[in-house]
């Protein structure tokens, strides 16, 4: 039997373990508790009699991005995890992408120290797989080659909240999103006006620089958000290969949501949010890979604007919205010392552009009915100069743009209060490779006396080829549409009051028609296919209101279906841990430890390049906060305390135990 088919076996059998554990569990709970309930029935009884109002259950958290709508998280059949501006706080956490390194289910690459190349890998997905959203616009940058999304330069400054949506999401969000969905939610001003100013300082000369304000009055509310970081960095390509000379980074960061509410019917939103950010660059990864003056500068933009407007007493709902991504990056990397006959220069400029409209019909307490419109263009150019001893290089990518016009349907359906079901179907039609359907269903059931809940979703997914594999010169214009098939199956379980909740998924992805550069050709075809299943575990403990724990596991399992090899970077297994504890009312720790398991990489400093295996490694951060006065607060954090010495891609340095401290004045 292979390796892979008794890996299958072993998740599968611990999963199932799993299944049947949980809810006997929840019985088990609910037998031990019956004597004391029994005892306390009749008072119970009286009180439910004397009470003129009847208790609201509690449906937990609200969340938008499985279904588009608001719904509470205990009807949703897909994975879902969420991160709190709450937790981002607790943690002190700078960036969204060291956010998401404690998501079941994720893996965080980060190419060297900050600024630099960042990727994330949803079960097993390539990073391009991944659609990034921010207030609804598309985040990921349409001149790149394989149109992924670099987290390098996201700050979590303005962010309300992140939620992580696995799995196949295309119908709902169309191209790019086949492996899932990252949408990040900003904050909405309310209340009195109010905000705060901080400034901190710490290792590898680090300063940032923050600002926030928000409020509302009357039919007005705003937030506006704004970050300064600057930082020496370290060596990107790893120091202990002899490379010690430091590439800084600096990002300035600018995030504001404007609302306009003139009748209760009506609405308008606008979101902007804008970063310039500078980095130093090397020129590869190993020895040699120094570069003094090798630097990427870029500018990001991203804009929505939405009305929404309600009809016959709520029952018709629309949303009519506009969205707006610019990237603008220049690379370049002139002559010095160590490199006098080289010189390069480029430029990348991309820009989506899209018009949405939706529609949600509330047909009754048990159905609701969502339909939408979308069209989109996406255009880009990139001119590139190359001066060596081998000669000049020039190469010019003219601006070539593509449209893609999208039709969807949901059905939510709600029974008994206990089932429910999500339903949705769409239709993508680009103006190159022609249309492409998808489709999702993701039903739930909950068992209420119990604390139990069953979930599961089966969909499909796709990806349109880039602007550059259709029109650059290794492009092919006959490429079709990558694939996906996915489904997952798993419980949650509320013990002891729901002090504790547990859970497990086991998923499974196909993909089919992926675009890889043929060599043999010299431009991209549809040539490969890959698998990816596994299993994600958590546990969420919190026995008293000051202690919040959080546990979790995920195996994953990867195969290039046309080499039999596991992908890169992608690893078997990854833990996190975290617990935060209010150790007196104005005094917060949190305790965060991430490890991630040995995994596949790429040696190019051999030639042929060679494949390599990656150790595995523990991050361990600590985090500490002091409120001094009603209006200051002192903060710190120690990142990697035990100072620990890995890579996370083969050639590229990490930065080693860093300290940081600070004050945050409020008004």
């Amino acid at each position: 039997m292979e390796i892979r088919e008794m890996k299958k076996i072993l998740i599968a059998a611990l999963f199932a373990a799993f299944l049947t554990v949980a809810p006997h569990a929840g019985f088990a709970q609910e037998a031990d508790d019956s004597d004391q309930e029994k005892d306390t029935a009749t008072a119970e009884q009286q009180e439910s009699e004397d009470s003129a109002e009847q208790p609201v259950e509690d449906v937990g958290d609200i969340v938008v991005s499985a279904t588009k709508l608001e719904t509470p998280s205990r009807e949703v059949g897909s994975s879902l995890s969420v991160i709190t501006r709450e937790q981002l706080q607790r943690r002190q956490t700078r960036t969204v992408a060291d956010a998401l390194k404690t998501v079941q289910g994720l893996h965080v690459v980060e190419t060297a120290g900050p600024g630099q190349t960042t990727s994330v890998f949803m079960r097993g997905a390539k990073s391009e797989h991944t659609l990034v959203l921010i207030d609804g616009v598309e985040m990921n940058d349409p001149i790149s080659p394989g149109r992924a999304f670099d987290f390098a330069d996201l700050t979590t400054e303005n962010i309300e909240r992140i939620e992580v949506l696995r799995g196949p999401q295309s119908t709902l969000y169309g191209s790019d999103a086949m492996g899932g969905v990252i949408n990040i939610i900003t904050k909405k001003g309310k209340g009195k006006p109010g905000g705060f100013v901080s400034a901190e300082a710490g290792s590898f000369s680090t300063f940032r620089e923050r600002a926030h304000a928000s409020g509302s009055y009357k039919w007005l509310d705003y937030s506006l958000g704004f970050s300064r970081l600057d930082t020496d960095g370290i060596s990107a390509a790893e120091e202990g290969a002899g490379n010690d000379e430091e590439d800084g980074y600096g990002n300035t960061s600018i995030s504001a949501k404007l609302g306009i509410t003139p009748t209760e019917m009506f609405n308008v939103d606008t979101m902007v949010r804008y970063t310039d950010a500078l980095v130093e660059l090397d020129n590869f990864g190993g020895v040699g890979g120094d570069d003094p003056n090798h630097e990427s500068d870029q500018e990001e933009l991203f804009l929505r604007t939405e009305a929404e407007l309600s009809l016959f007493d709520e029952l018709w709902e629309q949303e009519l919205g506009f969205s707006l991504t610019d990237y603008d990056r220049d690379v370049r990397n002139d002559t010095d010392l160590a490199h006098p006959n080289s010189l390069s220069q480029s430029s990348f400029d991309g820009r989506i552009v899209q018009f949405d409209w939706q529609h949600n019909l509330y047909l009754h307490e048990t159905n609701t009915l969502t339909l939408g419109l979308e069209t989109e263009e996406e255009r880009g150019e990139s001119d590139f100069f190359s001066q060596s001893s081998f000669g000049t290089t020039s190469t010019s990518f003219a601006e070539e743009t593509a449209r893609t016009n999208s039709a969807y349907i949901q059905d939510q359906i709600r029974l008994w209060d206990s089932f429910f079901t999500t339903v949705g179907a769409r239709l993508d039609d680009h103006e190159d490779f022609g249309s492409e359907t998808t489709y999702r269903v993701a039903p739930a059931y909950v068992f209420k006396e119990t604390g139990t809940k069953i979930k599961g979703s089966y969909g499909t997914g796709f990806k349109a080829p880039t602007l550059y594999q259709l029109f650059s010169q290794y492009g092919n214009s006959n490429l079709d549409a990558e694939e996906s098939t996915g489904w997952d199956a798993g419980v949650e379980q509320s013990l002891f009051e729901e002090k504790l909740t547990l859970g497990a998924t086991y998923f499974s992805n196909e993909f089919d028609d992926l675009i890889d550069f043929n060599t043999g050709t010299s431009s991209f075809r549809n040539v490969a296919e890959a698998e990816t299943d596994g299993i994600e575990l958590s546990a969420d403990y919190r026995p008293i209101e000051k202690l919040t724990t959080g546990l979790t596991y995920t195996y994953t399992d990867t195969e290039d279906e046309s080499t039999g090899e596991e992908l890169l970077r992608r690893a078997d297994n990854k833990v996190t841990f975290d617990i935060g504890y209010d150790v007196l009312e104005n005094w917060q720790v949190n305790l965060q430890i991430v490890y991630v398991g040995e995994r596949d990489d790429m040696d190019f400093s051999t030639w042929p390049a060679s494949r390599v295996e990656l150790d595995d490694y523990a991050l361990v951060n600590l985090a500490s906060s002091y409120q001094v006065t009603e209006h200051t607060e002192l903060f710190g954090r120690i990142e990697n305390l035990f100072d620990e010495d890995y890579q996370e891609v083969k050639g590229f340095g990490t930065p080693g135990i860093g300290a940081y401290g600070g004050v945050k004045v409020s008004f």
